[in-house]
C-alpha cells in the first residue's frame, strides 16, 4: 500500500532488521494462525483492501466480507468481492456467489442498515473512476445491487466510504473519499450523500463539506471528538500534510479542524479511548516520522496533542492498519498494527495509554497485511484477529483464534444525552449514547444490543418500563427515540447495552418533563405529588450528583423529607 513502488527494497532490508528485533520472545502465543481449517480451501489468491465484519444473515453470529481488486496503482482485472459466512463457531464458507454476485475494483467495504429494516446494508467503495456499489440485505444475508436506482451517479476514485447518521435525523448518510478521475492518489472532493431514511441518497457536498480536492486519500471514520453526540470526520492520506479532520455542526455541515497535529504518509487513522478518560484518542498508521505510528490524546473538546513517544518501540516500517482491543482482559485497549513485508505487532497498554511492545503474542507470518479486524467469531467470548492481504506476498487473508482470557467487561456507556424539558407533546424524543467496549472498528464496538428503556409517571397512573431499541448512528454512537407523552409527563430513561460475549452492562438513569407551564408543575401550576413519588418509586437512589431538577422538589442529598410530603400533601388538597 506504500506509495512508490521504488521504497520497496529499502523496505525489504528493513524488515530483516525488525525480524531480529522481535524474535526473541518472552511470552506464549495467544493468537494462532487458523486459516487452513475454518477459512474455504483453496482460499482465494486476490488482491484484498480492506475487509468487514458483522452479522449479515441474522443467526447471531459475526460474518466476513472482503474488498478485492484494483492491484497497486493499476486497475488490472476486476475480482469478486467475497462474503463468508459464520457456522457460529469460526469456520467459515464462501457464499459470495450466491449472495452477492458482484466483481469490481474495490478499495473499501462497511455495513449498516440504510432502510431501518433491521438488517445490515453493503457499501463498496471502488478505485479508478467508478461508482461505488450499494446493496441492499433481504434480512437473511442476500444482497441486490441497489446503486443505479438508489446512489447519486457520481465516478471516484475512492479508497474508504463509511455509514453514520451525521444530521440526527435517524438514518445513516455515506461519506466517501475520492482521489478525482485517475486513481486514489490523484486529488479530488471527499463527498456527502444524505439519506432520506428509505435508503435513497442526494449528494449534498456543495453546501455541507468544505469544498476543494485532497489528494492521495486512503481512509476516512466517523467518530465524536468533543462530546456533543455528533459524528465528526477524520481521513488519513498518503500526501503530505493532506489528512483531515472535520468537525460536525450536529446538522451534518462540516468544517475543517486546522489546529490538529499534521502528518505524512498515513494509510489508517483509527479512534479508540486508550487512557480510560471518556474521549476518542487517535493513532495515525505510518504517519509519524520516518514511517511510525502518530498517537494523538483527545483533551475532549477536539484538541490533539502528539504523544507518539508513548508507543515503545515506534518502530519504522510500512505498517498499513490498526486496531485497539482488550486482548488480556485488564480493562483497557491494547493495540494490533498490521504491515508489509513482516509480521504483526501487539503493544499493551498499561492504562494510561503507553502502548508496549509484547513479543510473541501473536503467531509471526510474514505476509502483505493491508487492513485488520478484531471481533470475537468462534463464540467463546474472545476476540480473534482477521487480516486482508493485498499488494505482495500470497494474497491469503488469514485468520488468528485467540486462546487467551474471554472478554468478562461489559461495555462502557461513557455518557447519555440529557433530554431537556419541554412542552412538546407530540414527540419523539431523542436520545443518543456513546458507548465503548474491549474493541474498535470503523464501526466502533461491536454490540449484540442496544437498549433504550423509558418510565413515564402521568397523574392519570404509571406507564410502567417501556423499552425500544436504539439504532446504530456511526461509530461508537446510537440513537432512540421515546414516543410522545401527554402534559404533565415525568419521564425517566436509562441505555443498557450488551456485548457479544453477553456482557451486559446498565447506563445513568436520567429524566426530564413534559409540562405546559414550566418544570415539575401540573398545567394548572401546582406540583403534582403523585408525579413525583411514582417517579421516586420507580428511580431509587437519585444519582450524584443530582440532576438540577431534584433540587427543586427533594432534599439537598435527593432524599424526600416527611416534612417536605406533608406540606406538598396539605397543599395540594
Amino acid at each position: 500500500m506504500f506509495l512508490f513502488q521504488t521504497s520497496r527494497s529499502s523496505r525489504l532490508v528493513l524488515t530483516g532488521a525488525m525480524t531480529s528485533l522481535l524474535s526473541a520472545g518472552t511470552h506464549a502465543q495467544q493468537f494462532i494462525e487458523e486459516s487452513a481449517s475454518r477459512f474455504p480451501s483453496p482460499n482465494p489468491t486476490e488482491y484484498t483492501n480492506q475487509l468487514t465484519i458483522g452479522d449479515i444473515d441474522g443467526d447471531g453470529d459475526l460474518d466476513l466480507i472482503f474488498a478485492n481488486g484494483g492491484n497497486f496503482s493499476s486497475p488490472g482485472a476486476p475480482q469478486p468481492q467475497r462474503v463468508y459466512i459464520n457456522n457460529g463457531s469460526g469456520v467459515f464458507t464462501d457464499e459470495s456467489a450466491a449472495r452477492l454476485g458482484f466483481s469490481g475494483l474495490c478499495r473499501g467495504v462497511e455495513l449498516g442498515d440504510i432502510d431501518d429494516d433491521g438488517d445490515l446494508d453493503l457499501i463498496f467503495a471502488q478505485d479508478f473512476n467508478r461508482l461505488p456499489h450499494l446493496f441492499t440485505n433481504n434480512g437473511n444475508g442476500f444482497f441486490t445491487d441497489v446503486t443505479a436506482a438508489q446512489l447519486p451517479n457520481i465516478t471516484l476514485s475512492s479508497s474508504r466510504a463509511q455509514f453514520g447518521d451525521v444530521d440526527n435525523d435517524g438514518d445513516l448518510d455515506i461519506y466517501i473519499t475520492s482521489g478525482g478521475s485517475t486513481n486514489r492518489f490523484g486529488c479530488g472532493q471527499y463527498r456527502l450523500y444524505l439519506n432520506d431514511g428509505n435508503g435513497f441518497f442526494t449528494d449534498v457536498t456543495a453546501t455541507h463539506l468544505p469544498i476543494g480536492n485532497v489528494c492521495a486519500n486512503m481512509d476516512c471514520i466517523f467518530g465524536d471528538i468533543d462530546g456533543d453526540f455528533d459524528l465528526d470526520v477524520k481521513t488519513a492520506s498518503t500526501g503530505s500534510n493532506n489528512s483531515r479532520l472535520y468537525r460536525n455542526d450536529g446538522a451534518g455541515v462540516f468544517s475543517l479542524v486546522t489546529t490538529i497535529p499534521g502528518d505524512s504518509s498515513c494509510y489508517s487513522y483509527d479512534f479508540g479511548d486508550i487512557n480510560g478518560d471518556g474521549d476518542l484518542d487517535l493513532i495515525g498508521i505510518n504517519a509519524g516520522s520516518g514511517s511510525t505510528e502518530l498517537l494523538l490524546e483527545n483533551d475532549g473538546t477536539g484538541a490533539f496533542t502528539n504523544i507518539s513517544s508513548q508507543i515503545s518501540p515506534n518502530l519504522s516500517a510500512d505498517d498499513n492498519d490498526s486496531k485497539f482491543f482488550d486482548y488480556d482482559n485488564d480493562g483497557d485497549l491494547d493495540l494490533v498494527i498490521g504491515r508489509i513485508f513482516g509480521a504483526e505487532r501487539v503493544y499493551n497498554n498499561d492504562g494510561n495509554g503507553n502502548l508496549t511492545l509484547v513479543d510473541d503474542v501473536m503467531q509471526s507470518i510474514t505476509d502483505s497485511t493491508l487492513d485488520i479486524m478484531v471481533a470475537d467469531l468462534t463464540g467463546n467470548g474472545k476476540l480473534d484477529i482477521v487480516t486482508a492481504q493485498g499488494e505482495s506476498g500470497n494474497f491469503q487473508n488469514r485468520i488468528y483464534i485467540n486462546n487467551g482470557p474471554a472478554d468478562t467487561i461489559g461495555p462502557s456507556i461513557q455518557r447519555t444525552e440529557q433530554a431537556p424539558d419541554t412542552a412538546d407533546t407530540n414527540g419523539p424524543y431523542v436520545i443518543r449514547t456513546v458507548i465503548y467496549d474491549s474493541v474498535t472498528s470503523d464501526r466502533g464496538p461491536f454490540l449484540d444490543d442496544v437498549t433504550l428503556n423509558y418510565f413515564i409517571a402521568i397523574r392519570a397512573g404509571l406507564g410502567g418500563w417501556q423499552q425500544v431499541p436504539m439504532k446504530w448512528a456511526g461509530n461508537s454512537l446510537w440513537r432512540g427515540e421515546i414516543p410522545g407523552q401527554p402534559p404533565d409527563s415525568t419521564v425517566a430513561y436509562y441505555v443498557t447495552a450488551t456485548d457479544f460475549a453477553s456482557n451486559t452492562t446498565t447506563g445513568p438513569k436520567l429524566f426530564f418533563t413534559v409540562t405546559c407551564s414550566g418544570a415539575d408543575v401540573d398545567c394548572n401550576g401546582i406540583i403534582n405529588i403523585f408525579d413525583l413519588l411514582a417517579l421516586l418509586a420507580a428511580w431509587g437512589p437519585c444519582p450524584d450528583p443530582c440532576p438540577p431538577s431534584c433540587s427543586a422538589d427533594l432534599n439537598s442529598d435527593c432524599t424526600v423529607g416527611i416534612l417536605d410530603l406533608l406540606t406538598l400533601l396539605a397543599n395540594w388538597g
